[in-house]
């Protein structure tokens, strides 16, 4: 029974109409583990970028349980670093903080009111404007959690996520962070032996379709399967590999 640690965000859990548990049969990694007659160590969080997995990795103790049985690690991290953050990352993940809360409410409803607005205006800027995470700091990022899962488990396949599409009204249809980051995750890759799931190739039409989510970013059952039966399909090959070899 392989173990596929998997380190993910929302697209990982979330479905055609609600986040989902962990243990959901439709979503990504229990497809991929379903059908390759494993299981599927999921840790994952709204909003997730290759930092938050980092910070994960260092401080959640799900992970260090799981490391040691994983058989396969898998980064589905990265994508929500590419999206328009006209507030400083910093600052906007504070906003759950603010005290009173009718202070929070009003700051809150304000951002995300104005978030669509300004991520338009700020996409004219050379580079496209601020994202959530450069690209240089995601794969350093998703380095750090490869090498520290490594550390214990050398021998296991890694595969990471190049940066899904999406039509989300919430980042004003603007995505102009992607293709660098993009580049930067294929090099990254291919510096360190990483297998790449294309993601705009798999669920890119469902998603711009409008076949996905009605919010424009997560995926239906549909975009589920194709992701979880092409990450199958990559494990399958590394994981008979691997066992020819023990």
């Amino acid at each position: 029974m392989p173990v596929l640690l998997v380190l993910g965000d929302s697209l990982a859990f979330h479905g055609p109409e609600r986040g989902e548990p962990a243990d959901h049969p439709l979503i990504w990694p229990n497809v991929a583990a379903g059908a390759l007659g494993g299981r599927a160590e999921l840790v994952a969080g709204i909003g997730w970028t290759a930092r938050h997995a980092w910070h994960a990795v260092t401080h959640d103790p799900r992970i260090w349980a799981a490391v040691p049985h994983a058989d396969a690690l898998v980064l589905g991290v990265g994508g929500m670093d590419t999206l328009p953050s006209p507030l400083p990352t910093a600052l906007r993940e504070l906003i759950p903080t603010l005290r009173p809360d009718a202070l929070r409410r009003a700051v809150r409803t304000g951002y995300l009111a104005a978030q669509p607005r300004l991520a338009r205006a700020l996409a004219h800027l050379p580079g496209g404007g601020p994202v959530a995470l450069p690209p240089r700091l995601t794969v350093a990022y998703l380095d750090r959690c490869r090498r520290a899962v490594l550390a214990l488990r050398p021998d296991i396949p890694v595969v990471a996520f190049l940066p899904p599409l999406h039509r989300a009204a919430a980042y004003g249809g603007v995505h102009v962070g992607r293709p660098a980051a993009d580049a930067a995750t294929r090099a990254w890759a291919a510096a360190h032996g990483v297998t790449l799931l294309d993601l705009p190739e798999l669920v890119g039409e469902h998603v711009l379709s409008g076949a996905g989510n009605p919010d424009g970013m997560h995926w239906g059952w549909a975009g589920h399967a194709a992701v979880g039966a092409a990450l199958a399909d990559v494990l399958r090959t590394s994981l008979d590999v691997r066992q020819a070899h023990t």
